[in-house]
């Protein structure tokens, strides 16, 4: 290791400098090469490493303060880690903070609230709530951070089309801003910035701890039903026709999956070729048979997995891998899913197509997820009827086509897209390009998340995320 380090600015920390910073944390301070610093730095998608020049491996609140304060002084940019599914840069030169040993958990039974430090997980989250019959507003993926999840919204495929976004139950956040303060921000103490660090996605300070309201809802009715891939256009005709149907307390999506033929797999769809349909519903269970049948005479069945669960096991519905892969990924916001959308997704992605991606998949929102929640935030999505998101596996020497593929896929929609998005689901790619996410927020929305940009972090000290540059 050299004895000096330098960032992408050329700015330099020396020795002293470093050792300075481990005695103000009580976590570990990592430079590249050394034991620990490929670990701490590991990400979810693994064509997206983190290269920082410096990892902070925060225990505490104060070891945040200390780690953001230290940046400020040295000209450093602040990257943050907590489970590290969306990782939208490198991070080169900067001080990165990692959160994973921040695990503060308690569950309020009385009051229906949580309260989460900035390294827990949903995994984490589930059993204590469980316990207290609670259910908080949780993504497909359980092995995703709450912060982060939240910070972007937080679409659930249970609880949102009947409660709203994951953003919208948030009560307090606890959040260390580019100036070094820990600020204890709430909708009636400061509501500008709480309004900004929910839809904001990390552009305002490093959000340490979040209390948030969860619901008495202790089961469901729901899971995933496989078809053949063959059959995508009668499982597509049906479930548009189906959608109009059903009340706030049901949520569906369609996914077009590829599978990979591994051993975890049923053989039914072990490297098979399938329509994913999956279902979360509220009601009793008698009352969910009969509302999906017209989804099951759809199409002969390869799996059904949907039936009574706990509430716990909300992953079961989508399935969502769990392991670190190499992948590039596409979303879309779609104004509208006619029988036009329909039949052009069959033809860019069904049987005929020649479609090479892992999946693409059709989530149906509306609800609750367009109506504004009792404490404004910068959400930008309500009003979004569906998304659309895709994925392709693959290393980085395959990128280009990777990349190629999804464009012809996601392109071959846009005459059906909305102006809106779901901020969590911006790819690297998306996330990146300045115009995009302007657009994602749109002019107001965007013009003031700007302003308060230049408030709180004028030196765009935290800028890898889906970045919002100062007015």
């Amino acid at each position: 290791m050299s004895a000096e380090m330098s960032d992408a600015a050329g700015l330099r920390l020396s020795p002293q400098d470093v050792e300075a910073l481990r005695g103000a944390v009580t976590g570990p301070v990592l430079e590249p090469g050394m034991d620990g610093y490929e670990a701490e730095c590991a990400t979810y998608n693994l064509v997206c490493p983190l290269r920082p020049a410096v990892v902070v491996g925060a225990g505490s609140e104060q070891d945040v303060v200390a780690a953001v304060r230290f940046a400020a002084r040295h000209g450093l940019p602040v990257a943050v880690k907590s489970a590290a599914h969306q990782v939208v840069s490198a991070a080169e030169g900067a001080l990165l903070i990692t959160t994973g040993r921040m695990k503060g958990l308690a569950v309020d039974a009385q009051n229906g609230t949580v309260c989460v430090e900035a390294g827990v997980c949903w995994s984490e989250v589930l059993p204590r709530t469980a316990e207290a019959g609670l259910a908080p507003v949780i993504g497909s993926a359980p092995e995703v951070g709450v912060v982060g999840y939240t910070l972007g919204g937080g679409q659930s495929p249970l609880l949102g089309r009947k409660y709203g976004y994951a953003a919208d139950q948030v009560r307090r956040l606890n959040v260390v801003t580019a100036d070094g303060e820990l600020r204890r921000v709430t909708p009636q103490s400061e509501p500008d910035l709480y309004w900004a660090l929910l839809g904001g996605k990390g552009n305002f300070g490093v959000v340490t701890e979040i209390e948030f309201e969860a619901f008495p809802v202790s089961r469901f009715y729901g899971g995933g039903i496989y078809f053949a891939g063959e059959h995508l256009d009668r499982v597509l005709d049906a479930w548009r026709a189906w959608l109009p149907t059903v009340a706030e307390d049901m949520t569906s999506s369609v996914a077009i999956q590829r599978l990979p033929d591994l051993p975890a797999l049923p053989d039914p769809l072990r490297g098979a070729f399938v329509v994913h349909l999956r279902i979360g519903y509220l009601g009793t269970a008698a009352d969910g048979e009969r509302l999906i049948e017209p989804l099951r005479d759809a199409a002969p069945a390869l799996v059904d997995l949907v039936g009574e669960k706990p509430f716990a096991a909300i992953g079961e519905i989508h399935l969502d891998p769990v392991d670190p892969m190499p992948y590039y990924d596409r979303s879309l916001g779609l104004r509208e899913f006619s029988g036009k959308t329909a039949q052009a997704l069959v033809e860019l992605a069904g049987r005929d197509s020649g479609c090479t991606l892992v999946s693409v998949e059709i989530r149906a929102l509306g609800g609750a997820f367009d109506r504004e929640p009792e404490f404004p935030n910068s959400v930008p999505s309500r009003g979004l009827p569906y998304v659309a998101f895709g994925f392709a596996v693959g290393a980085p020497d395959h990128a280009a086509e990777l990349r190629a593929e999804l464009a012809r896929v996601f392109d071959g929609l846009t005459p059906w897209a909305a102006e809106r998005n779901l901020v969590n689901f911006l790819s690297p790619d998306e996330a990146t390009d300045t115009e995009g996410v302007r657009e994602l927020y749109g002019a107001q929305r965007y013009e003031r998340l700007a302003l308060l940009k230049r408030t709180y972090d004028p030196a765009n000290v935290f800028r890898f995320n889906y970045n919002i540059t100062p007015a």
